[in-house]
């Protein structure tokens, strides 16, 4: 017989390598946050993430600092997070030093419970960080997880709270300050308009709250399992009902390429199932895939669909049409030429805009002029929806709020000093103002008639724009 030592030794071997390069793999950003609010001591979750105190982390401009804690006989919390909280009766804020600046994750914790004191879920107020708004008149009388992507260029990041009424108060559970991965948030996407597809520049300076994650065609991911610790949910609540498409699942390796989608971006049991439209069952150029999203109006929303081809036998066998709220948004997309692999993950990022005459936001998978009825005509295997934040810098609302959270002592007596200056020129400009609007309105009295000036304004030119796509897709 031959010697087993040698291959057991290998085997044990590569198991070992194995399992310290997935620990090594694993993401460690640079910060990392994690404050239990009101909590006297550490909580740690099901993922392993340890909660600390939050009473390093607050800065209260006026009021004092108000720890609740859910009676002993109330029904028990799925979270230890949601045992205490935090609330304000006066604006106040946290404040976060900040290692790497750039893009990072902001997940907000709420669960309303009622303490001796406070009700939590009468409360009502208004969020900010990083200069924008966040939340506005924010209530919730369920427990509620809020995320934000928000771009970071100082040294520290304040997230404020103030009271939305003087009879009202602010409320928090736990609150999650992490930088994201370099790569989860590129600056260029492909804007969708009615008559168009144009290049939106920018991405990344932009604020987001994250509304809607799927994991398409699978079951749900948990922050466990997530690098991130991101949760990703089924899409069967949001998907239109339809006899074409089939779920498939992949056992197989993913593999994670360059020019591609990182673990970072989403996790393997996002790449690894996948809905499909099955070429057999399409009977017309209507067939299709469409998931539907509630969403507000006046506002554009980034659209991230994640693609990992699981499902054909070769390359280049795959083409569809992609659409957004009806309208063309990648046409004959073969995602082979893409990323040259298959089971290797692609995303690819769209911006559209929601009108105030709608109130819901489409994507759909369509079949190619060059599919085939012996393929599958269509993939998909995650989709994420953000809403981007509106010219005045908010995500809820639409009139900015100016929170002053910190006191003249703690801003300095040079910063009170440069205000009072600042107020003084201001209130001279308008007196010198005032006077000009008089002596002006008793020139004009003495004036002959003003002739008016021309209206044929000649010389414009529209910019030139992208080839007009097709028009809206008509749903079967």
């Amino acid at each position: 017989m031959g010697n087993l030592r040698i291959p057991l030794f290998l085997f044990f071997f590569h198991i070992f390598s194995l399992l310290f390069a997935l620990s090594s793999a694993r993401f460690s950003p640079p910060d990392n946050h994690l404050i239990a609010c009101g909590s006297a001591s550490s909580s740690t979750l099901d993922d392993r993430r340890v909660f600390v105190p939050d009473s390093a982390a607050i800065v209260c401009s006026s009021g004092s600092k108000i720890s609740v804690s859910a009676p002993p006989d109330a029904s028990p919390a799925s979270s230890p997070l949601f045992r205490t909280a935090r609330v304000f009766t006066r604006p106040s804020s946290y404040e976060f030093q900040i290692k790497q600046k750039g893009t990072h994750i902001i997940r907000l914790h709420f669960y309303p419970f009622s303490s001796r004191d406070f009700n939590l879920s009468s409360a009502l107020f208004h969020v900010s960080a990083s200069g924008f708004v966040l939340l506005t008149d924010f209530g919730t009388s369920f427990p509620q997880l809020k995320e934000y992507l928000v771009r970071v260029d100082a040294e520290k990041l304040l997230i404020s709270f103030a009271p939305a009424r003087r009879s009202s108060f602010a409320f928090v559970n736990a609150i999650e300050v992490i930088s994201a991965p370099e790569d989860l948030i590129g600056d260029t996407a492909r804007l969708v308009n009615p008559d168009r597809i144009e290049k939106f520049d920018g991405l990344s300076r932009q604020a987001m709250e994250t509304l809607y994650r799927l994991n398409i065609g699978g079951p749900k991911v948990t922050p466990f399992n997530d690098t991130l610790w991101r949760t990703w949910v089924p899409d069967a609540g949001f998907k239109n009902s339809d006899s074409v498409s089939k779920t498939v699942a992949f056992s197989g390796r993913i593999v994670y390429r360059e020019g591609g989608a990182s673990r970072e971006v989403a996790p393997d049991n996002v790449y690894n199932t996948a809905r499909v439209m099955d070429g057999a069952k399409v009977s017309d150029s209507n067939s299709n895939m469409t998931w539907f999203f509630a969403v507000s109006s006046g506002y554009k929303y980034l659209i991230r669909m994640h693609f990992c081809d699981i499902a054909s036998r070769a390359l280049n066998e795959l083409y569809f049409n992609v659409y957004v709220n009806g309208y063309l948004a990648y046409e004959d997309f073969d995602l082979s030429s893409a990323i040259y692999f298959l089971a290797s993950p692609y995303y690819v990022d769209f911006v559209a805009g929601v009108d105030s005459s709608e109130q819901l936001l489409s994507v759909s998978i369509v079949p190619s002029k060059h599919s085939s009825h012996l393929r599958i005509n269509g993939l998909l295997n995650g989709l994420e929806i953000m809403k981007m934040n509106n010219t005045l810098g908010s995500l809820d609302g639409g009139s900015p709020i100016i929170l002053v959270l910190e006191s003249p002592a703690r801003r300095g007596f040079g910063e009170f000093l440069r205000s009072v200056v600042c107020g003084l020129a201001f209130m001279s400009l308008l007196v010198i103002g005032f006077m000009l609007l008089l002596r002006w309105r008793a020139e004009t009295k003495n004036t002959g008639t003003w002739l008016p000036l021309p209206t044929d304004v000649s010389g414009g030119k529209l910019a030139d724009g992208n080839p007009v796509v097709s028009g809206k897709l008509v749903y079967s």
